[in-house]
């Protein structure tokens, strides 16, 4: 089979969907590998390095491939270049894809990587939402510390002493806990809080301080429930707006926030209202990794930093883990490759099967249909 690994395009995109370590290993699947041109220079791959383990490169790498390996989901002149039968893995934000009726009806098989199962043992080693959430949840930090006018850690110097920096980190995801370890490893005091009660015991294992809210028997028996299926739950009224007071106290005192929450399929949900962040101090900042899908922070906007009357730093950066894209290009490639070995059976035939757990989960187009239930 011809695999074709395609520049990115969305604007922003440094990484690419497969790295010299993927292709030596599909080439020694008995696979051809054709890489466009350039794809990797981004991400600091090579086509020379392509080249040596076997690749071949072109300047269309969509030309007569039946397996497309992508970041992002094709984009309108491309999805032109996919001939009937083609089979494209990627990211395809699914829920907001406006183009998935026109891959369908170019009989496109689409499998879409964020909607893979996390709750599944034999997935993790596919799982680019964590992959990447890693790296985004470490330079975030990285990120908001190079906006910050001081430092992190606490000094004791012959000119006085240093205070260390205060950190609030919203959504203790994979995201959020990668924050918390690297804010802790920069010398910050750090303070997380997350829908999830169950979360306290991962902050504090890092070393930061869970900020916690009261709750009813009642809420508590609900939430540990949720915690076994790996998710969330919705919490009552009275949990909601304590949680609320207690965490605009810590953000209203904070030097950095970071705010990781994310819905699949919905806008983020809005956690710092404008009237919490003019309590903030001059000089703080705020880095909402929400930001491309609504922001966790009214007023953030995507691609720019906003000033505040009082001071403070919003910064909108959107696709972080594109700026750590070696990085991010072998993780990603890593979990794509994981997940294209389970698309052919015993005998290395290519098989799709919509009855497969997995395949059953990120099939979003197939046989000229529209697989994913939206809305």
């Amino acid at each position: 089979m011809q695999i074709g690994i395609p520049t990115e395009t969305v604007a922003g995109e440094h990484r690419v969907a497969a790295t010299p370590e993927t292709v030596k290993k599909l080439i020694g699947a008995g696979h051809n590998v054709v890489i466009e041109r350039g794809a990797g220079v981004k991400a600091a791959y090579i086509d020379s390095a392509y080249e040596q383990v076997g690749a071949t490169i072109q300047d269309d790498a969509y030309q007569g491939s039946q397996l497309i390996l992508k970041v992002r989901a094709p984009q309108s002149d491309e999805i032109q270049k996919l001939s009937a039968n083609t089979t494209v893995v990627a990211m395809f934000d699914p829920y907001r894809n406006p183009d998935l009726d026109q891959f369908a009806s170019q009989n496109v098989s689409a499998f879409a990587l964020e909607l893979l199962p996390r709750t599944l043992s034999r997935a993790q080693n596919m799982d680019v939402l964590s992959s990447q959430a890693n790296l985004a949840g470490y330079k975030s930090v990285l990120l908001a510390a190079a906006e910050y006018q001081r430092m992190f850690p606490m000094l004791m110097t012959a000119a006085g002493t240093v205070k260390p920096a205060r950190v609030v980190i919203m959504g203790v995801g994979v995201a959020g806990l990668q924050a918390i370890a690297t804010a802790k490893r920069l010398g910050a005091v750090v303070e997380a809080t997350d829908l999830r009660p169950t979360a306290k015991e991962q902050v504090e294992s890092l070393g930061g301080k869970w900020l916690d809210v009261p709750m009813s028997p009642e809420e508590q028996a609900r939430a540990d429930e949720a915690a076994k299926n790996g998710y969330g739950w919705t919490p009552g009224e009275q949990y909601i707006k304590d949680q609320a007071a207690i965490v605009d106290k810590a953000v209203s005192n904070a030097d950095i926030v970071i705010t990781t929450a994310l819905l699949p399929g919905r806008n983020a949900p809005r956690l710092i209202k404008a009237e919490t962040v003019a309590k903030m101090k001059p000089g703080s900042v705020i880095l909402d990794m929400a930001v491309e899908t609504g922001g966790n922070v009214e007023g953030s906007k995507v691609g720019e930093t906003v000033f505040t009357e009082n001071g403070v730093k919003i910064l909108g950066v959107p696709n972080i883990p594109s700026t750590l894209s070696t990085e991010a290009s072998a993780l990603y490639a890593r979990n794509v490759f994981n997940f294209v070995e389970t698309l052919f059976d015993a005998d290395k035939n290519f098989s799709i099967n919509p009855e497969e757990e997995i395949q059953k989960a990120l099939l979003v187009t197939h046989g000229g249909q529209v697989l994913l239930k939206r809305g």
